[in-house]
Order: C-alpha cells, then structure tokens, then sequence
C-alpha cells in the first residue's frame, strides 16, 4: 500500500484513507484488498494506433464474437503476455462487465491498446491495405499453424464460441490456420482462450526464432 500510494502521488493522483465499509461499497467481490480507484471513461484508439512504431512487423488481433467476459479477459491476458500489438474489437459494451474482464486478464485489458472496427472486413481490409497479411483461425481448407510463416506484419482475426470465423471471410484470408492436435481420428477442437493463446505463441515463437538467426 505504501508503494502504490507513492506511485499515485507521483502520477498525482489524490490517496484518500476511508473505512472498510466505503471500499466494500464501490467494488464487486472480495478480492480487492482494501484498495480502490476511481477511472474515467475507457478510452479506444484508432485503428492506426494499433501499429507498432519503428520497425517491428504489426502483430494486430481482431476478436469477434466472444460472448463471455471471462473468456474475453482471458484471451486479452494470452495476447499481451504473447506480445500482440493491440486488438480490434465490434462495437459493444464490454464495460457492463468492466470487473469480470480486468480479473480475468489480470489486468491486461487496463494495458492492452483496444480499438473498434465497425465489421470484421473493415478492419481487414484497413490492416491489409497497410502491408498486413490477412490470417485467420478455421479447421476446413488451412494449413497447420506450426508450418505457417507468421513472422511478417499479420492480422490475425480469431473468432469467438458459437459462430467463429464466416466462410466468406476465411476464403479471402490470405492465411487460413489451424491448431495440429495428435489425438487421431477425434480432434476436439479449443476453445477460444486456448486458441487464442496457443496462435499467439506460435507467433511470438517464429519472431523471436528470427530475430536470433538475424544477428546470427
């Protein structure tokens, strides 16, 4: 408490001591601490903000259709720890369940850059026209993740549990993927969390692979 209180004073934020009672009263569950603090608004960037600056290939992801909040978060805390760029999202209120999201991405989504496409082909067309291989996650007609080249500039669209990736976007994807498993003739596919983290990993993986041949 002492350091954070340091840090808020710092970034001159006001420290305010108050009863158990006033703290158990602006939160939600019981995980909190004994700490609170009051935010504004969230604020979404533009689709641009999403790029990286200097020469780092683009890693943007598009989530699409995740209706649970946990599984939302989660997805968000696998992306940043993997090093995503910041992801696009359609317009919704995620901030009805503002709490559950933060909780489950350990607080990822407080630092994970966000920003809002009105369509998936929006946002794909926006990133593809800026050098941005078009990739997506679907089973039918895509290569194994693993033998796919993800170390250049990519959106990734990862679709969420009922309706995931449309047919129509997954044949003009310039990448389809899918996720090998080694269980034979029954391949019960992941869930949207675990694929998300298991995309993003692969990716992570063959960027930092490159940077050591490199300066090899």
């Amino acid at each position: 408490m002492r350091w954070l209180g340091h840090r808020a004073r710092e970034a001159g934020v006001p420290v305010v001591l108050v009863g158990a009672s006033e703290i158990d009263a602006v939160t939600e569950g019981r995980s909190h601490g004994g700490i609170a603090a009051e935010a504004g608004e969230r604020r979404f960037v533009q689709l641009e903000e999403l790029l990286p600056g200097g020469c780092r290939a683009a890693f943007v992801v598009m989530l699409d259709g995740i209706e649970d909040p946990f599984n939302f978060g989660q997805a968000l805390r696998a992306l940043y720890a993997m090093g995503a760029h910041g992801v696009a999202l359609r317009p919704r209120n995620w901030m009805s369940a503002a709490a559950t999201v933060a909780r489950a991405s350990a607080g990822a989504s407080e630092l994970m850059p966000l920003a809002v496409a009105e369509t998936v082909a929006e946002a794909a067309a926006f990133y593809g026209e800026r050098g941005l291989a078009v990739a997506c996650a679907q089973k039918e007609d895509a290569i194994p993740v693993d033998e796919a080249d993800l170390s250049g500039p990519l959106f990734l669209l990862i679709g969420g549990e009922k309706r995931g990736v449309t047919r129509s976007f997954a044949r003009q994807a310039d990448l389809r993927l899918r996720i090998p498993y080694d269980r034979g003739e029954y391949e019960p596919s992941l869930g949207t969390t675990a694929a998300a983290a298991t995309l993003a990993y692969e990716v992570m993986r063959q960027r930092k692979a490159a940077r050591v041949d490199f300066r090899a």
